[in-house]
């Protein structure tokens, strides 16, 4: 078998359904098989993929055992050549699998492969592509300076080395992934996929950017700042320090200070109120499926107009997209073209009966059903 694209879900019912019909869809002409393990969700996800996907192997879990244990659980079952770690808050297009995997093929000596990522108002997602996190680079981060945390010396559509990629889309051969010991069980939600680039650099393998597909990714980094989120990220790059770095106590009281410096700062932050996104102004559906645009009409209680052929003018606006009538690869392209405008998109998945999307990238997203 050629691909095993390894899920790890908890919690997320919805966004799952949406990732494993777009992943269905990206690997239609591959030999691939699809694993979802669950860190023991309380929703219906696990019974969303017996009735609805009961080709794909699904492991669950009793307990939470976090992000490493659990993607190490899965690529135990993997039987492909290569594997893709998948996070499923993602949407993939037709293409992804495809395109990465030639690239990867074709380039000598790379290690592990990560692709664009946009969040869910059509923004590029900067941890895409990162540089190897050193204690001041980690300071940076957490003050908000993170100019040097991100590969900026690549361009979101270029292709390249880079050291560190995200644990959202990490493409690679099953080998390497084992060579390495996978992801580190030490690390429980933040930092593994950090790790695990260090690690197959180390091992003499080059870690690639690949700018020329787009995948979907709704909660980006900037996610729940919070005193939680600073004492996760700290505390990961702690294990990081001590796995890979020699100890320097003086650096280490630095950071520390630095970690209160940022929560107090944060705190101070979201005490401002947070600016409301503008009214909407119109709504429009791309879908040839008349029976959804009316029962989508009744139940937004809206009248969608008629999506422009010139749409770069759109702005303030609501766009819904079924997923039925556009491919996810234009679905991508028209929300990069009209993100920064205050315009909220919405997808309705494959055969599905909601829709699904994100206007902050520090929000999990919204679903309706129908």
């Amino acid at each position: 078998m050629e691909l095993s694209v390894v899920i790890l879900n908890y919690n997320v019912r919805y966004f799952l359904e949406q990732c494993l019909r777009s992943v269905q869809e990206a690997i239609r002409n591959l030999e691939a098989e699809i694993i979802v393990i669950d860190n023991a969700s309380s929703d219906e996800s696990g019974s969303m993929v017996a009735s609805l996907f009961p080709e794909v192997i699904y492991i669950q879990n009793t307990e939470n055992v976090g992000f490493s244990k659990a993607n190490n659980q899965a690529v135990e079952k993997a039987k492909g050549n290569y594997l893709c770690i998948l996070n499923p808050d993602t949407a993939v297009a037709e293409d992804t699998f495809v395109k990465a995997l030639n690239y990867y093929k074709k380039t000598p000596g790379i290690g592990s492969l990560g692709v664009r990522l946009m969040d869910g108002t059509g923004s590029f997602l900067p941890e895409s592509k990162r540089n190897l996190p050193t204690p001041w680079v980690s300071l940076q981060k957490l003050m908000g300076r993170g100019g040097n945390y991100y590969a900026s010396y690549i361009s979101e559509f270029e292709n390249g080395k880079v050291p560190v990629l995200v644990g959202a889309f990490m493409l690679m051969t099953k080998e390497i992934y084992e060579v390495v010991g996978g992801f580190d069980e030490d690390y429980f939600m933040y930092g593994e996929d950090i790790d695990l680039s260090y690690k197959i650099e180390k091992a003499g393998y080059v870690n690639h950017y690949y700018g020329q597909t787009t995948v979907l990714h709704y909660k980006g980094e900037s996610t729940q700042r919070n005193a939680a989120y600073f004492d996760r990220f700290y505390g990961a790059m702690e294990i990081f320090y001590d796995k890979h770095f020699k100890k320097n106590i003086l650096l280490e009281k630095v950071v520390s200070s630095g970690v209160k410096l940022a929560k107090w700062k944060n705190k101070n932050l979201k005490s401002e109120k947070v600016k409301s996104l503008p009214p909407l102004q119109a709504y429009y559906i791309v879908s040839d499926n008349s029976e959804l645009i009316l029962r989508l009409e009744k139940l937004l209680k809206v009248k969608f107009a008629d999506f422009p052929h010139a749409f770069d003018s759109v702005q303030n606006s609501m766009i819904v997209f079924d997923a039925d009538s556009i491919p996810y690869s234009r679905i991508f392209e028209v929300m990069h073209a009209l993100g920064g405008k205050n315009n909220r998109f919405r997808i309705r998945p494959k055969a599905a009966n909601f829709i699904i999307g994100s206007d902050r990238s520090d929000e999990k997203g919204m679903v309706l059903t129908f």
